[in-house]
């Protein structure tokens, strides 16, 4: 057994003291924060290499996704190529595609089923607001309406390498978290996202009862009724006011010279008549009192009216609340002017009805 005679040596008072230096050397004191931040690398280094995206598309954003697992652009260099078909061994839920309302119910179930830490990437502009589909009746204007969505990755589709961008900025996301904070390490009870209910249109449950206070209300329902139409309307109205402004004015076509010169070449049969002269329109009573009072023939300038000072915004909600608090009384107006010109159509509608009628004589007849 070698012994290192260079190294100083240690006089210790007690065995006690010989203990603390060796739990020194062989055993780390520092202070918890530092443990918990290597913990936290290590952790995270775990997560963000081996994100496990579940296997399932919605639309023509599911195709880009596939290829992204291609050898051309290896979603592998990442630790995401394993596509689990179960929701139970997925920790990413990749929304690729347009969201109906159909097809919310069953992508909330999903990610209910989804063990923590789960994550959420809208791919392309139909899962993050609606895309071109957004004025659509079917189709929900972003996924997050109803799911917590961390990335949101742009294009109609975006590319493979736009996705594998977004897998990047998750993966930045995950190297920040730390175990302290995250809440699958929280002691409160974490619930459910409750999935909507499909029927007429599709909802919250969570808003069922502010649903049904408003849906009671018939002048309320009115009211907004009233409201989206003077706001489609207004809306319609500008995008006309656009178009029409944006279209150049066409120009006169311009006259080939060969007719022009077939044209001038053409003898007259007779000179045009001249127009007659136009009568001289008499004068104003003005006109004579300022001929009577020794003015000059100059006429004043017609005033300029000021421009409006443009208004604030409080002023505009202002005259905004003023026209909606009249919309109870219109519509209640409307539906009495209704009711009293549907009466008289089905009256005529019976009094057709028993003139069609044939008569008992007319098939003994026949």
């Amino acid at each position: 057994m070698s012994v290192d005679k260079s190294a100083p040596i240690m006089v210790l008072e007690s065995d006690d003291t010989w203990m603390e230096e060796e739990v020194k050397k062989k055993v780390w004191t520092g202070p918890l924060d530092q443990a918990i931040k290597m913990v936290d690398a290590l952790y995270n280094w775990g997560r963000r290499s081996s994100i496990w995206p579940m296997q399932f598309g919605l639309a023509c954003c599911a195709i880009e996704m596939i290829a992204s697992g291609g050898g051309r652009f290896d979603i592998a260099r990442f630790g995401s190529e394993l596509f689990r078909p179960s929701p139970r061994q997925a920790d990413l839920m990749i929304v690729a595609g347009t969201v109906t309302k159909k097809m919310v119910p069953a992508i909330v179930r999903l990610y209910n089923q989804m063990a923590e830490p789960k994550y959420v990437l809208a791919m392309g502009a139909c899962a993050s607001a609606g895309g071109p589909f957004k004025e659509g009746y079917n189709v929900v204007s972003g996924i997050d309406k109803f799911l917590p969505v961390d990335v949101y990755v742009p294009g109609c589709p975006p590319t493979p390498q736009a996705l594998l961008m977004g897998l990047i900025m998750l993966q930045r996301k995950i190297d920040g978290q730390t175990v302290r904070n995250v809440p699958w390490y929280q002691a409160e009870a974490h619930e459910a996202v409750p999935e909507p209910i499909l029927g007429p249109d599709i909802f919250d449950p969570r808003r069922a009862v502010e649903i049904k206070q408003v849906s009671s209300n018939e002048k309320e329902m009115e009211a907004r009724y009233i409201r989206l139409a003077a706001r489609a309307e207004l809306k319609h109205g500008k995008k006309e006011g656009e178009e029409g402004e944006a279209k150049p004015t066409p120009k006169p076509a311009a006259r080939p010279a060969a007719a022009a010169g077939a044209t001038a070449a053409k003898p007259t049969a007779a000179a045009p008549r001249t127009a007659p002269a136009a009568a001289a329109p008499k004068p104003t009573e003005t006109e004579k009192a300022a001929a009577g009072s020794g003015a000059t023939g100059k006429q004043d300038p017609a005033p300029v009216a000021a421009p409006m000072p443009p208004r604030s915004e409080a002023e505009q909600k202002l005259e905004e609340n003023k026209a909606d608090a009249n919309f109870a009384q219109q519509a209640e107006a409307h539906h009495a002017q209704t009711a009293q010109a549907e009466t008289p159509k089905v009256e005529t509608l019976k009094t057709e009805n028993t003139s069609n009628e044939p008569s008992n004589d007319g098939d003994k007849s026949t």
